[in-house]
């Protein structure tokens, strides 16, 4: 069967799961941490080497409460120092190697540190991959790519005629991954929600109403099922 080298997940619901269950949104957001350990577990038994998770939207450090997103940096916060301290953290004995892009500049400074202090500890790791779009703009991972070449340009650096998909994405954030082959959402909302919009132009999508923290893993193999059965043609 055909699996996705490369699996993303918008991994939506945390909260409105929380709410179902008339629980304090934050937490979904840990159920919601807990779950992709599972998922990560299920993916990679089921053969896919690469896995990068939506965590944080760039509009949403800016357009949820400031409590939740501090919960949601907290999370993040509290894996880092695992990965830091906790040889058996399960990055540790799956041998994964961790990488975290996007405005990484507008967190606070103490998670930038964190964040480059695991990418360093897990750097020598190739059995799999995880990464984390973190205060993370499609769009706005395009502008600032425009910008990077445009400099180049001026500078003398570049030809414009050189210009080319190659050179937009060795100017992206992502540069160094492949293309996303699936990406699956989460939570009954179907829209990519400013996620990877260059990348994923040839992704095959899914998705699904379960909520994230509700994701058993009998649907995401069905979900990874039906990706293999399916015709990837790549605009021809």
């Amino acid at each position: 069967m055909q699996v996705p080298a490369h699996l993303c997940i918008i991994p939506d619901g945390n909260r409105r799961f929380a709410k179902r269950l008339m629980k304090a949104p934050w937490k979904g957001h840990e159920w919601g941490n807990e779950k992709l350990k599972d998922v990560f577990e299920w993916s990679t038994k089921a053969g896919v080497k690469v896995i990068t998770i939506y965590a944080l939207s760039l509009e949403n450090l800016t357009n949820r409460p400031k409590h939740e997103i501090d919960l949601i940096l907290n999370i993040a916060k509290k894996e880092s120092r695992g990965i830091l301290e906790n040889k058996n953290h399960f990055v540790h004995k799956n041998r994964i190697r961790v990488r975290f892009f996007g405005r990484t500049d507008l967190l606070p400074k103490d998670l930038q540190q964190l964040f480059r202090k695991a990418e360093q500890k897990t750097k020598s790791y190739s059995s799999y991959f995880l990464n984390f779009a973190i205060a993370y703009g499609g769009r706005q991972e395009l502008v600032e790519a425009a910008r990077k070449i445009a400099v180049k340009i001026a500078n003398r650096k570049l030809d414009p005629e050189d210009v080319d998909e190659t050179v937009i994405r060795q100017n992206l954030q992502t540069n160094g991954f492949t293309d996303p082959d699936l990406i699956i959402r989460t939570g009954g909302e179907k829209r990519l929600s400013n996620f990877l919009l260059f990348q994923s132009a040839y992704s095959e999508l899914a998705f699904t109403d379960t909520y994230w923290p509700a994701l058993t893993k009998k649907e995401l193999l069905s979900i990874l099922k039906d990706f293999g059965n399916r015709e990837r043609r790549f605009g021809k």
